[in-house]
């Protein structure tokens, strides 16, 4: 792919593998487009990463064939990784990026060394209490690292840190006064209270199993459910709400999270930094249950900052027992006091500038090298008594 001829500032993003990684870089994706940057997202050739780009064909694409680090077989990741560098280094020399920056996860190293290598100004976002290997490791070859939780940036050693939040994108906004409306537009009853289940962006199977343990003990509440399963367990989670009566939507996965966030009265939820970021943005009461097998238990971190603020409540996968859940649950939903506390705690949670200010401190760097690569042209010029080149660029 060659972009066209331009003269707007050219940012890549690479984002993909988990809804994780690629929805906040929509969101900065968004920000420099409305800025006038070209922008391109890396992705993976993942699933959930075609499911979620289909929903904004304006922004442009490139497939990085890089996968994750799986089973300890070093040499299909090191030949993954060769083969992105190398895609990603053929398209920059095409398409030379001003900047380029990474939002965490498997398909973030080789741009970033492939931008250093054409000369691009560097970036990345952390977006978990504890980063992830990925940004630890690549921290410290970026220009700036910025950061959703203020305690990330003593792990990270990049040169400079910013703390923004996550990013969120620009959707959300409003979204929890219009309940009615995205209760409606998924075909849910719009007096009802709902339930969202939300396992990330490729399901959870042991968050499932909790809920279809615990439906028993609630299905004499006139509630509905909406319930993104993962592919694999679709039918299975399908079956027990039937089973029980209870009325519920069930997908594998579902882009318009805005929507389905927007519906629900309560929400149960991994811990992924970016779904809570989403949940503070649309002040949804929520019972948080950390992945447990997430890399250093960053989710059990990212939980705990939300908890100890009142934001949110806390079950952890291990000790879950049906009562427990539904115990839970029932407070999220009638517990008026409750949910007026957690909404309050969640303002501080939500960092609606996040997007925004990223794009603007990846354009003042841009900005910035221009300016040091004119003045380095105009000594060169002075040097050789030959006139300096003049031109200005501008960066809005």
């Amino acid at each position: 792919m060659t972009l066209p001829a331009t003269s707007k500032p050219f940012v890549a993003i690479a984002c993909g593998g988990t809804g994780g990684h690629l929805f906040p870089g929509l969101a900065v994706a968004g920000q420099l487009q409305a800025r006038g940057c070209d922008v391109v997202l890396l992705i993976s050739p993942k699933e959930v990463d075609q499911a979620a780009v289909k929903s904004v064909p304006a922004i442009k694409t490139l497939i990085l064939p890089t996968v994750g680090l799986q089973n300890r077989n070093y040499f299909s990741f090191a030949y993954s990784f060769w083969k992105s560098w190398r895609t990603a280094g053929r398209f920059f020399k095409q398409n030379p990026p001003a900047a380029v920056l990474a939002m965490g996860g498997f398909t973030s190293a080789p741009p970033i060394f492939a931008a250093r290598h054409a000369g691009a100004r560097t970036f990345l976002h952390e977006s978990n209490t504890i980063p992830g290997k990925a940004n630890r490791f690549l921290s410290r070859y970026v220009d700036e690292a910025f950061i959703g939780f203020g305690e990330a940036g003593d792990r990270l050693k990049a040169r400079k840190t910013t703390v923004t939040g996550t990013p969120v994108r620009a959707q959300f906004s409003g979204v929890s006064e219009r309940a009615m409306e995205c209760r409606t537009a998924l075909g849910l009853d719009p007096e009802r209270p709902t339930i969202l289940v939300v396992g990330g962006s490729q399901g959870a199977r042991g968050l499932n199993e909790m809920v279809l343990a615990a439906l028993p003990l609630l299905k004499a509440r006139q509630w509905q459910w909406l319930h993104l399963a993962g592919v694999s367990d679709e039918a299975k989670v399908r079956d027990g709400y039937a089973e029980q009566g209870i009325k519920a939507i069930v997908k594998p996965f579902f882009a318009e999270m805005d929507l389905a966030l927007g519906a629900a009265t309560a929400a149960v939820s991994r811990a992924g930094a970016s779904s809570l970021a989403e949940i503070a943005a649309c002040r949804l009461p929520s019972l948080l249950v950390p992945f447990p097998a997430a890399a250093d238990n960053h989710q059990f971190y990212n939980a705990r900052a939300f908890v100890s603020s009142g934001a949110a409540l806390l079950q952890e996968q291990k000790s879950a027992t049906p009562e427990n859940v539904a115990a839970l649950l029932t407070a999220l939903v009638e517990d008026g006091q409750l949910r007026t506390k957690m909404k309050t705690a969640l303002a501080q949670w939500h960092a609606p500038q996040a997007a925004e200010q990223i794009a603007s401190h990846i354009l003042e760097n841009i900005l910035l090298s221009r300016e040091q690569a004119g003045s380095a042209r105009g000594q060169q010029g002075r040097r050789s008594g030959q006139p300096a080149d003049s031109a200005q660029h501008a960066v809005g």
